[in-house]
This record gives structure tokens, sequence and C-alpha cells, in this order.
């Protein structure tokens, strides 16, 4: 899966992802091969942080 590069559209796909078809950050990755921590690394240089509890980043 392609993601996108720039951080706003990244945080935009990820949270929708999210929201519609999966039940963690962790359940994403692992079905799309994704790094977690490259995403949430990327997301923080925008200030956001996953919240697992809310299954988004805030």
């Amino acid at each position: 899966m392609s993601i996108p590069k720039d951080p706003m559209m990244l945080l935009s796909f990820v949270n929708t992802q999210l929201r519609d078809f999966y039940p963690s950050l962790t359940d994403f990755c692992k079905s799309n091969n994704l790094d977690a921590k490259q995403i949430s690394e990327k997301l923080a240089s925008i200030d956001y942080k996953y919240d697992a509890s809310l299954n988004k980043f805030i």
C-alpha cells in the first residue's frame, strides 16, 4: 500500500482508515505491511499522537 508522504494528508488518510476499517493502529499496519513507528514519527512532526482509546491521531 502506498501512503501519502505529506503529513497532513497522511493524518487524514490514516484516521479515515482507522475509523472505517481497523480497530487499532497495529492492525492497520499489519494488514498493510506498514511501520507504525514511522507513521507515528511522521505525524508527531505536526504534533499529532496516536490515542489508542479513541483509535485515532489527535
